[in-house]
């Protein structure tokens, strides 16, 4: 049991009624998951309002409750603290409830919009190779150690996430790599963890549904850098227009990467093959089993973070040309008959293009390729027309069809999409809304050394139709109609 007042450390308070010296036995957020001896954190959520929930936290046990606005009525058995930010302060306080285990571990955090994955995964391998204990939290899975924690969020809410670093810390971890998405950060999920550095990938068109504005995007990236401390490093991407924006504010130790600006990092690859490229790498040749030039970046940033870990360089070098990337990200397979297909978790329009080209700058000859693309239901609708004009750009043929409608018509997402495509373009377009359909079409297109790319999903096992996960894999669907002809 922690007593409460050490839970607030560090949180400004405005008032208290009740007892500071009461033992907390946990922590929560949801009233449902109140129980004798918790503190309810009553935060403001774009769906609901906790506050609406205290009298139901109270009801199940809960003796402490973190709140912005006091109830009308109060009971003389439960203290309630208020404050100007519960979400803030629930960030501050499960770090506190949980002993601070973010400073038992070196964190290092990863923001952009594409590579986040990649550039934590592929850290989290490298050091696992270099001989560390490590832990890994990210879109596709969580891994304390050795042990595989499923994920439901790129980044977890602020007790999910301290539970998980305590967790590597009492299996011995030395250090952490997470993403830290812009929802992340604007929600304050990562308030009160201490970060040892900062990588900044990219940023282009994604999540404006939530952010509203570019400029809103950016901030909420810049946001990471600038709460980073002066002991922390901040690396960033020099060949990216933002690149400089990230490192304005930050009082962390700042370095940059790039493969076409001056930067403290550089590379350039020299060759590139469907299995991996040769990079000239900070002065060295090394092989890579990744492919593409936005997987240059990905490894450089790794690169430069795991040098600026005070890492040797050969053996980094040594172990980055041992190790694959992240599930999802342009896993390739061969067919039978010399079929290429391509599974990639591409989900905006600068990610569908980066793959494209790479896969344009692959082929041998004049080999089709094949796109199909969805994009998800109930999020940002204006990068549904710029997706499809990028693939249909960059393909032979392009199959539009579903992601993850959730709640919404599928048609109506296809519809969004097609009207991206140009006129000399429509052609060679095909919607099909049942993405297994759309798979199998593209699959009986294409001729031997033809290349399939399956966009949007990546590592995803289900696909969400009206609110409901169904089991789906582009992977497993790919292989299956190749291996059928």
């Amino acid at each position: 049991m922690t007593v409460l007042k050490d839970i607030l450390h560090g949180i400004p308070v405005r008032k208290v009624i009740g007892n500071l010296n009461v033992a907390v036995a946990d922590l929560c957020f949801d009233s449902r998951k109140a129980a004798a001896g918790s503190m309810f954190v009553a935060v403001v959520g774009t769906q609901t309002d906790g506050h609406e929930y205290i009298d139901d936290a109270v009801a199940l046990g809960a003796s402490a409750v973190l709140c912005e606005k006091m109830p009308e009525s109060t009971n003389d058995d439960i203290t309630y603290i208020q404050v100007d930010d519960t979400a803030f302060a629930l960030g501050i306080s499960a770090s506190n409830f949980f002993g601070n285990p973010s400073k038992k571990l070196r964190l290092v955090g990863v923001t952009g919009t594409n590579g986040k994955t990649t550039i934590a995964t592929l850290l989290y391998k490298l050091f696992r190779k270099l001989g560390y204990e490590a832990g890994l939290l990210s879109t596709v899975q969580n891994q304390v150690g050795d042990r595989t924690v499923a994920a439901t969020h790129t980044t977890p809410d602020p007790i999910a996430l301290n539970m998980l670093l305590l967790e590597m810390v009492e299996v011995g971890c030395d250090y952490c790599f997470m993403e830290v998405s812009s929802h992340a950060i604007v929600q304050r999920r990562i308030a009160g963890l201490n970060f040892a550095g900062g990588i900044f990938s990219n940023i282009t068109h994604d999540h404006l549904d939530f952010h509203k504005t570019f400029d809103g995007y950016i901030q909420a990236k810049k946001a990471f850098f600038d709460n980073l401390n002066r002991f922390a490093f901040a690396l960033s991407n020099a060949d990216d227009k933002n690149g400089s924006v990230m490192l304005q504010n930050t009082f962390a130790h700042k370095k940059t990467y790039g493969i076409r600006s001056m930067a403290d990092f550089k590379a350039k690859v020299i060759e590139s093959h469907f299995d991996g490229m040769m990079l000239f790498l900070d002065g060295h040749e090394v092989w890579v089993k990744l492919v593409g030039g936005f997987n240059a970046y990905n490894i450089l940033a790794v690169y430069g973070a795991a040098i600026l870990l005070e890492q040797e360089t050969m053996k980094v070098l040594t172990a980055l040309s041992n190790i694959t990337g992240a599930e999802g990200r342009f896993d390739t397979l061969i067919s039978k008959r010399g079929v290429i297909g391509v599974v990639d978790y591409a989900h905006t329009p600068d990610a569908v293009q980066n793959v494209l080209e790479t896969i344009r700058d692959l082929r041998k000859n004049k080999e089709q390729i094949i796109t199909v693309l969805g994009c998800g239901g109930d999020r940002d609708k204006t990068k549904r027309p710029q997706m499809a004009a990028v693939a249909a750009k960059n393909s032979d043929k392009v199959i539009i069809t579903s992601d993850n409608p959730r709640t919404e018509d599928p048609m109506r997402i296809i519809q969004d999409m097609e009207a991206g495509i140009p006129k000399e373009k429509k052609r060679n377009t095909f919607s099909i809304a049942d993405r297994r359909e759309a798979i199998r079409a593209a699959c009986h297109l294409a001729q031997p050394g033809d290349i399939i790319l399956v966009a949007g999903k990546g590592h995803e096992k289900y696909q969400e139709i009206n609110g409901q996960r169904h089991d789906f894999d582009d992977r497993e669907v790919l292989i299956k109609t190749l291996d059928e002809q």
